[in-house]
């Protein structure tokens, strides 16, 4: 009988998350020309960055004892009735809403939509995001999404900057704007030169301001009107920003009609869970002339070839750090699952069904008002759904605590916010802590305050389109929900090989906590006695953190990779200025570095200096050497990527660090490609001060679309005093401002890596990494005799990712790398990245969790798209004849009465074996980006051209 210590399946999960079995690693291995793992390893990893000491990380564990451990974990938290508002709002999360998007891995596997052709059912629900934005806010233009309310907030500061047209650098706040946004504005504005002044709302606004925020609902729940701020703003040409709630917009007049030029808020109150802090779908909406320079995804409305209605993401506002080191955004990942949660639950409630909940909000408010009043309390007179007022503040946290209830204490004040998921009784229990005494609810309700004056109440009409009223029943809505999902292509179809995005497995397991109670009805303000769950699981996780990046100290704030960046740069300024040393802004960055690189370099105040790369792929050393010792005296940081952005692992990176540091500088490695160091080497170990993580990539968290993602830092012991802080819930001694509106960036979503890392253990991690170098080298190995492979290592070798250089062959045959993505459909694939780092190629990143037969599978494909290239280059058939031009090919071309291709049905839809077994139908074909840049709609279609319904 075998021990007992093979019985326990500890490494059970480890076996399940690497997909190659231990025979066919050994098969890849023997044609890569290789004994062992080990030493396919040491071919490949530079011996002078192996990690010297085993990682320190819990686990591995069965999935059945990691889950009944965080359960414990978990229950530390204490889940009170909160009514703690400050823009965080208890919501009902529709069940078919929960099952069927949240904890669906059809919607939270699939990747940001760029492959539109493929991504049509999670872009018309954030098509919808938009549109309830636009009727909500009544604004002309939403995106779909930002972050939080207070990055949204900073976003609208620059934004404001660079299209109004008044002089001077004063951004005006109003002072009941919430502190978490006044927090992340005063770090944003810093780097930009901005004077922030805060006052009265209706105050004037100095000389010298180029736009002004103010909150309505503000944070304590008055009720502005905004009209003479906004005529007072724009009489001297600046802009007017207003941040609200979109369930008072219901049925308070909204800002774009009372004279708002942008408008921001949180959608989190439309059915997504508090999760102490999130992740939350945050908005951005403005006036049309605002649209060409707004930050974010927009998602717009096109048509495929065939002139049918098709939705892409739109080109102008897609990615704004495209603009490099001229950005006044880095913003990179949205909050794609979140939004479609959001949407979902606008589509599920409906117009009546949200004016309901709104109304119902309302009126509960007003009966507290009026037993505030009877009590003798002077609670605001114009308000939604918060109110405030001065009392017994320490005998009412008494009698609150016993009532398990949280209230918001602050600057003398009580603030009692009230959200959908009061009751009557709730309504009772609140009026016992605050008064002392009963509720008699009927006499309230008869004599309930009207917190709305007449001139604010809404008069129009909002989500007026068919598609908000035509799935209220259970049957409909699921049934609309499945017909977008199966539009879309995610990791329940196939393989997505991105490189630098790292698509891998979302074990189900990691995800379940994610819907807990305990872990997702937490306020981010929550007293800290009844957060202690969080805090033990936040704080071991940041603990393995920095012992896998080789860090001394790890902040959990940043929640995406861009803010991650944004936040390493800050740290490291904030270190430079504390020696006296704010001279220091000269940032060296490589020239194929992601744009994100420069944009979030420009955002800190910093000048970019672009260093050459050399014909393979590496850091033009003797170029980093000239501008370092050039720029000596500023020289600030140098950002790198490792392994480097062409999927190699550079031997001199050691010595790259070392000459910064003698010059003076820090060393960001971005932590894009960390999925190929984690038990191998590690940032701190390589010489680097300074890293982000993307969570949403090596730790498992799900792109879900387009988002979540999460990008805490890791950084040495000198930076550690700098790490961003909270002036809300303070995480540390540090005077740097806060980067995200909550102090722990997305908590909700932070178990998952806590489980991948806990489930796999420091052998699992290790194994992890190897194995996706393995899968990379032998895609590569397959590949390389009909592709060239553009850039390789020492001895032939990639790093977890490969480029092949499409160029040559469009040179010879006209077929481009976008040609090619689109074919990819037809065998059943997401394309890999197209065109970056290197224009004209595809990066091909295949991650440890696919299986050798879908590697094969993908093999197979991309040489039989080959085949179809060499048939054209040898004149068998015309470029733009052959099926790699008209792909994708849908169910719509197969059925065609007429066919006049010159390749047959078969070809154009099942190229490959694998197709008849099982096929994912693109429901468009290949979309014009081009008309839709010329045409920019990004505002739900009629009813007739609507391809979902």
């Amino acid at each position: 009988m075998r021990p007992l210590s093979e019985l326990l399946q500890t490494d059970d999960f480890t076996r399940r998350h690497i997909a190659p079995s231990p025979a066919e690693q050994t098969e890849m291995l023997r044609e890569l020309g290789a004994d062992t793992l080990e030493a396919f390893i040491a071919s490949v990893v530079p011996a002078a960055i192996v990690r010297e000491n085993e990682m320190l990380v819990g686990g591995p564990v069965t999935e059945a004892q990691a889950i009944a451990d965080l359960k414990v974990l978990a229950s530390k938290n204490k889940v009170f009735r909160s009514y703690i508002g400050m823009g965080y709002s208890g919501t009902h999360t529709p069940p078919v809403v929960l099952r069927n998007i949240l904890e669906n891995p059809g919607w939270y596997t699939a990747y940001t939509p760029y492959q539109a052709e493929i991504s049509q059912g999670r872009l018309e629900m954030l098509l919808n995001f938009q549109q309830m934005v636009m009727d909500m806010t009544g604004m002309e233009v939403a995106n779909a999404s930002l972050l939080d309310e207070a990055t949204a907030a900073a976003e609208a500061m620059t934004l404001a900057k660079r299209t109004a047209k008044a002089k001077g650098n004063v951004f005006f706040v109003a002072d009941d704007v919430h502190p978490q946004t006044l927090d992340v504005i005063r770090t944003r504005a810093e780097y930009f030169g901005y004077d922030v002044v805060v006052g009265a709302a209706d105050a004037e606004m100095p000389e010298g301001t180029f736009a002004a925020l103010v909150q309505t609902p503000g944070t304590y729940g008055d009720l502005h009107d905004i009209t003479p701020i906004a005529e007072r703003l724009h009489a001297s040409q600046a802009a007017l920003i207003v941040a609200t709630d979109l369930l008072a917009c219901a049925l308070v007049t909204p800002p774009g009609e009372q004279g708002a030029d942008i408008v921001i808020g949180n959608s989190q109150r439309f059915g997504v869970p508090m999760g102490f802090g999130g992740p939350h779908a945050a908005f951005l909406a403005c006036r049309s002339s605002y649209q060409r320079s707004m930050p974010g995804r927009v998602i717009g409305v096109s048509k495929d070839s065939k002139g049918k209605t098709a939705l892409r993401m739109a080109m102008q506002t897609r990615e704004q750090h495209i603009r490099r080191e001229k950005a006044t955004s880095n913003i990179c990942t949205a909050q794609a699952l979140l939004a479609n949660m959001a949407a979902a639950y606008a589509v599920w409630h409906g117009p009546e069904g949200i004016k309901t909940i709104a109304e119902r909000v309302h009126l509960l408010t007003g009966m507290l008002a009026k037993a505030l009043q009877d009590a003798g309390l002077k609670p605001s007179e114009s308000f939604f759904d918060t109110l405030s007022f001065e009392g017994d503040q320490n005998a009412i946290r008494v009698r609150a605590e016993a009532k398990e209830i949280n209230f918001r204490y602050s600057g003398g004040k009580i603030g009692v916010n009230l959200d959908e998921t009061v009751t009557v009784h709730d309504l009772a229990d609140i009026i016992e802590v605050i008064t002392g005494g009963a509720a008699d609810i009927a006499t309230l309700e008869a004599g309930a305050t009207e917190g709305i004056a007449s001139s604010l109440q809404r008069s129009t009409p909002f989500l007026t389109h068919p598609t908000f009223s035509a799935h209220h029943s259970e049957h409909g809505m699921l049934r609309y929900l499945k017909l977008l999902e199966n539009k879309d292509y995610s990791l329940t179809h196939g393989m997505i090989p991105l490189g630098s995005c790292t698509m891998k497995l979302n074990a189900t397991t990691e995800m379940l906590p994610v819907t807990w109670p305990e872990l997702g009805a937490i306020h981010p303000f929550a007293p800290t006695d009844q957060t202690e769950g969080y805090a033990e699981l936040l704080a071991e996780l940041e603990r393995w953190l920095a012992d896998i990046t080789g860090y001394d100290a790890v902040s959990l704030q940043p929640n995406s990779g861009a803010q991650g960046e944004y936040a390493g740069l800050l740290t490291i300024r904030k270190y430079h200025q504390s020696r006296g040393d704010s001279h220091r802004v000269i940032c060296l960055i490589p020239a194929s570095a992601h744009g994100t690189n420069p944009a979030s370099a420009a955002m800190m105040g910093m000048t970019v200096v672009v260093v050459k790369t050399d014909a393979d792929g590496n850091i033009d050393f003797a170029d980093l050497k000239e501008k370092a010792e050039q720029h000596s005296d500023n020289l600030g940081a140098l950002m790198i990527t490792y392994p480097s952005t062409h999927g190699v692992f550079e031997e001199n990176v050691r010595e790259v660090c070392e000459l910064i540091h003698q010059h003076g500088g820090q060393v960001y490695l971005d932590g894009a490609n960390m999925n190929a160091q984690v038990g191998l080497t590690s940032p701190g170990f390589i010489g680097s001060d300074v890293s982000h993580l993307n969570l949403h990539k090596t730790f498992a968290i799900p792109h879900g679309g387009g988002g979540p993602g999460m990008g805490p830092i890791g950084v040495k012991a000198h930076l550690t005093p700098f790490l961003p802080n909270h002036s809300v819930r303070p995480t540390s001694d540090s005077t740097t401002g806060a980067v995200s509106a909550a102090p722990y960036g997305s908590a909700s979503i932070l178990p998952i890596s806590y489980l991948y890392i806990r489930l796999l253990g420091a052998a699992g991690l290790k194994r992890s990494s190897e194995v996706a170098i393995l899968n990379a080298n032998y895609i590569a190995h397959k590949l390389r005799g009909a592709y060239p492979v553009l850039y390789a290592g020492a001895g032939g070798r990639v790093a977890h990712e490969c480029i092949i250089d499409i160029r040559p062959l469009k040179q010879e045959s006209g077929i481009s790398e976008e040609d090619i993505a689109k074919r990819l459909m037809d065998y059943g694939f997401h394309a890999p990245t197209m065109s970056f780092p290197v224009a004209g190629t595809l990066m091909i990143e295949p991650t440890e969790s696919e299986p050798k037969a879908e590697l094969d599978r993908f093999v197979e494909a991309m040489l039989g798209i080959r085949r179809e290239i060499q048939e054209v280059e040898d004149g068998l058939i015309a470029a733009e004849d052959s099926p790699l031009r008209h792909a994708p090919h849908t169910q719509d071309d197969l059925v065609a009465g007429e066919w006049n291709r010159a390749y047959s049905r078969e070809v154009a839809a099942f190229p490959a074996p694998a197709q008849k077994h099982w096929k994912y139908w693109p429901s468009v074909n290949r979309v014009d980006n081009v008309y839709g840049d010329r045409n920019f709609v990004c505002s739900c279609p009629p009813m007739e051209n609507w391809v979902g319904v």
